[in-house]
């Protein structure tokens, strides 16, 4: 029985626990730990995975899924045993700021303390330890707060909104007695609007400093990845992290952990009775090239060409 193709899942739990329509990438969870880089980002054009891929990784790494070994079952990373045994063992902090596109510097970073906050709400359990100072409580509501709040007059500091991705790694570090894993998705969603809207500048400098606490200068990281469309100057925003291995599509680092390759397609038409229109894919969608690496293919458009069946309706208006 074919599995059902589900366009636009981007959770990997909905993914696995539906048995939906998956290509394997859990090989990006042992490139990246083997490549024992601090801190990786990785960008890659738009519908090649990425956000799927993050939420591969901290449903792999974090302690909140422990035990769910169902959920990687029959993948490439379970066949080792290194890493059936990390599985579920790490304390992570996954943020996203896909959402954040703000005409104004004030609606953007609004929009970062919202982003961070949804992370803070994760880990609200750390409020009944007794590990948590009362400046560590404080810092939970008065995020929360504003959040829910947004048109409040009193703002959060700024000082304050550039550490509390760190301060979170500090809380789980002492309460986990393990340093954390930082996975942030979407990281330059913000940036484009605001070279775009005209406030660069003032954000750039903002979102510098909280880089620089979040992954520089934080003593509870273990490790960190995250993704973009656009690999922005370092000179603007990275100009503090010396530890960061960027990886662009030039780069032969994870060719084909994002995006669908030519042998997988391939695959997946023949598994679903296609075999015939693969001259017909290839004409259509082959093309990027990752690193060393040609015929690298657009999984939203290989799977909206599943699902809607395009060559029937090319044959019936031709």
């Amino acid at each position: 029985m074919q599995k059902v193709i589900s366009i636009g899942k981007q959770n990997f739990v909905s993914l696995r626990e539906n048995d939906c329509f998956y290509i394997d990438k859990t090989d990006l969870i042992c490139k990246w730990w083997e490549s024992k880089d601090e801190i990786t980002l990785i960008t890659r054009p738009r519908r090649f995975g990425k956000t799927l891929n993050m939420s591969m990784l901290n449903c792999f790494f974090s302690n909140q899924f422990t035990g769910r070994e169902d959920l990687f079952k029959g993948l490439a990373v379970w066949k080792k045993e290194k890493y059936r045994k990390m599985q579920g063992t790490y304390p992570v902090i996954f943020l996203s700021f896909a959402a954040i596109k703000g005409s104004n510097y004030e609606d953007a970073r609004d929009g970062i303390i919202m982003a961070i906050n949804e992370a803070y709400s994760e880990h609200r359990y750390l409020l009944e330890s007794n590990e948590l100072t009362d400046g560590e409580r404080k810092c939970f509501e008065e995020l929360d707060y504003y959040a829910k709040n947004p048109g409040i007059k009193k703002q959060v500091a700024n000082d304050t909104i550039c550490n509390a991705v760190k301060n979170l790694a500090n809380c789980l570090s002492r309460y986990y007695k393990k340093k954390v894993i930082i996975l942030l998705d979407e990281y330059d969603t913000p940036m484009q609007e605001a070279y775009l809207y005209g406030y660069w500048k003032e954000f750039t400098a903002f979102i510098r400093s909280l880089f620089n606490a979040t992954f520089k200068t934080n003593p509870y990281l273990e490790r960190a990845m995250m993704t973009g469309i656009t690999r922005v100057s370092k000179e603007s925003v990275f100009s503090d992290l010396n530890n960061l291995n960027v990886v662009t599509t030039t780069s032969t680092e994870y060719e084909t952990c994002f995006g669908f390759s030519e042998e997988e397609v391939f695959q997946a038409l023949e598994e679903r009775g296609m075999n015939n229109q693969k001259k017909l894919v290839k004409s259509w969608y082959d093309g990027f090239v990752f690193g060393n690496t040609h015929d690298i293919y657009n999984p939203w458009s290989i799977i909206n060409f599943f699902v809607k069946k395009l060559t029937k309706f090319l044959i019936i208006f031709s």
